[in-house]
């Protein structure tokens, strides 16, 4: 394999791809046809315009009656194609019997009908090839297959697709129908009206006209239906070409692909080149590539063999640190020859430095050119190495040599930010090793994440919430699920032991030490209607006597006194009640305890009315 000297420019365009259709002209058919009615009393096929009005018969340019267009008479009443009423009997009398005259009239709209034949594939393929200020250029198609330049340099061959297209649609069974430019019969311009064009079946349309409801009905075929008068107005005028285009209206006002139009459902109609009245294309929208072979004639190629000599200007390496960055040795050559002429440039070094690709390059005379060099050191200490440039011609033979030394200086690690550079291994056993760098990595991947060192080293803190949200540290987050877990658990504990009665003592304590003063400097101070209540320990006796000197008194006051002692113990058996009940709740608990105190505590009630005093005392032990 050589390389030309001055290459070839090839320009290869292709065009866009199309669907070439044959189509023959077959008829034409009315867009709408109409059906008229006259109510008359004098209706005959044969009446004037002044009986029958728009059905009287048609007649051609020589003024021959066209046949079947004769208007067909029906008689009045209610059940009829068009109901009418039949008047009354003077009106038969003077005026005849009324009736309705019904004839078929084309007023609108022709379209041509054209039948689909066999489909094509088409395109082409332009292919230029510039050499020098020469040009060549040819195209190429399924149709033209094969074709050469004029000045016979290029050739060129189409060979076909990869894969067949499979979006082009086959319409051998469709009906092209495109609207009327001029007169009837086979146009010679299919115009460019294309939103009016339509494709539809060819079961649809009638081509002798003798079929009802059908595209492309007669006079015939209307006036002979059965039943003509008793059958609902059009009867014989349904699917017909305006039917199918409003029903694509509807479509398109919804946003929907038509079923008919032609536009709206293809793309590029008719934009084929030499397009016609005989042909209808459409776009291709899937794409794909074709296969074409390319020759160019090799008649004025020569193969030049020149040898120059050479020779190293200067070798050029400035020092750099080993590992962390690459070295660059710039060698200028010269070609001291007279012809141009191709070479070759090595360069090579003692151990320690890894191998560089040899260079070729071409130089003519007396032409100065630079060429570099990278040296990728294998130690990360400070070393010199020795190297030699050499420079050979076309002949592979060694036309100079230059030797030369570089340094390196050592490798400056900053705690291990700086990662030495490792020259990029090759063959088998470097291909193993990535293989083996990469599983190593993923496993220190997932015990990292498993065990959290990263975590560890870069978040500051337990609690740096948006560093451990950006490692994804798993064991951070059991642990503060965890610390989170805590606090739930004590509560949900303290709560069980207090069920289980674990701190009533505490309660019994709290309970003796607050409670007891008050309830105590509340019995010592009672007063109940009048009546004061009162200790006293040391003078229980003294009270007893004078409580019998009042007995003496006058009986005049026993009622009253009596009431109001009955009031005072209805009271006081009240309150000593409550305190009764308060004793027998803690009374369980308390015997727990090894150190509780009985006391008595002498409570006195008095009251006095004209120097009677009456006085209770009770014992009370807590």
């Amino acid at each position: 394999m050589q390389t030309v000297r001055i290459p070839p420019v090839i320009t290869i365009i292709k065009s866009a791809a199309y669907a070439l259709y044959e189509i023959t002209y077959i008829r034409d058919v009315p867009f709408k046809p109409e059906e008229y009615y006259v109510k008359t009393r004098k209706c005959e096929p044969d009446a004037s315009a002044d009986v029958v009005k728009i059905c009287e018969r048609l007649r051609d340019e020589n003024q021959h009656v066209i046949p079947n267009t004769e208007p067909t008479c029906c008689p009045c009443g209610s059940g009829r194609r068009v109901p009418s009423s039949c008047g009354n009997f003077f009106d038969k009398v003077a005026k005849g019997k009324a009736n309705t005259a019904h004839c078929l009239r084309f007023p609108g709209d022709w379209f041509h009908v054209y039948g689909i034949g066999k489909r094509s594939l088409g395109f082409s393929v332009r292919i230029e090839v510039r050499t020098g200020s020469k040009v060549s250029e040819v195209v190429v198609s399924p149709e033209n297959k094969t074709a050469s330049s004029v000045d016979k340099f290029l050739r060129v061959g189409l060979i076909g697709d990869f894969v067949g297209y499979t979006t082009i649609p086959s319409l051998e069974d469709f009906y092209l129908v495109i609207p009327r430019q001029g007169g009837p019969g086979q146009p010679q311009n299919i115009g460019t009206n294309y939103s009016m064009w339509m494709l539809l079946e060819r079961v649809r349309f009638t081509l002798d006209g003798m079929e009802c409801n059908k595209i492309g009905v007669s006079y015939e075929a209307y006036n002979a239906q059965p039943d003509f008068c008793s059958s609902p107005l059009l009867s014989c005028l349904h699917n017909q070409l305006w039917n199918f285009w409003e029903a694509d209206q509807n479509r398109i006002g919804r946003d929907q692909v038509p079923f008919y139009r032609v536009d709206g459902r293809f793309e590029r109609i008719n934009q084929h080149p030499d397009a016609g009245p005989h042909s209808f294309s459409i776009g291709v929208t899937e794409v794909l590539n074709t296969n074409i072979l390319i020759e160019l004639s090799a008649d004025d190629i020569e193969y030049i063999y020149q040898r120059s000599p050479g020779k190293i200007l200067s070798v050029t390496i400035p020092a750099f640190e080993a590992l962390t960055q690459y070295g660059s040795a710039t060698i200028t050559t010269k070609n001291i020859g007279e012809v141009e002429a191709s070479y070759s440039l090595t360069f090579d070094c003692s151990k320690g430095v890894s191998v560089m690709e040899e260079q070729y390059f071409i130089m003519k005379p007396n032409e100065v050119a630079t060429r570099s060099f990278k040296l990728y050191p294998t130690s990360d200490e400070a070393a010199k190495y020795a190297c030699a440039a050499i420079l050979k011609d076309s002949d592979f033979n060694e036309a100079d040599r230059a030797e030369c030394q570089f340094i390196t200086t050592a490798t400056i690690l900053d705690n291990g930010s700086i990662t030495p550079f490792r020259p990029p291994k090759s063959g088998m056993h470097g291909f193993f090793e990535s293989i083996e760098d990469t599983w190593k990595k993923l496993g220190h991947g997932f015990a990292d994440f498993f065990t959290g060192r990263t975590c560890r080293s870069k978040c500051s803190g337990f609690f740096d919430f948006s560093c451990h949200i950006q490692y994804i540290c798993l064991s951070w987050v059991v642990m503060f699920g965890l610390l989170l877990a805590i606090f739930p658990t004590v509560i949900v504990l303290l709560w069980l032991l207090h069920q289980k009665g674990l701190f009533d003592p505490l309660y019994e304590w709290w309970d003796e030490r607050v409670n007891a003063g008050n309830r105590l400097t509340h019995d010592l101070n009672y007063e109940v209607d009048g009546i004061g209540i009162n200790s006293y320990r040391h003078n229980h006796h003294k009270h007893e006597g004078r409580k019998r000197h009042h007995k003496d008194d006058g009986k005049y006051r026993e009622g009253k006194r009596h009431h109001q002692i009955h009031k005072h113990n209805h009271l006081e058996a009240e309150y000593y009640g409550h305190e009764r009940d308060k004793r027998r709740l803690h009374s369980v608990r308390k015997d727990q305890y090894k150190h509780h105190k009985n006391f008595v505590v002498q409570r006195g009630y008095s009251k006095r009315r004209g120097g009677i005093e009456i006085k209770d005392t009770r014992d009370v032990s807590y």
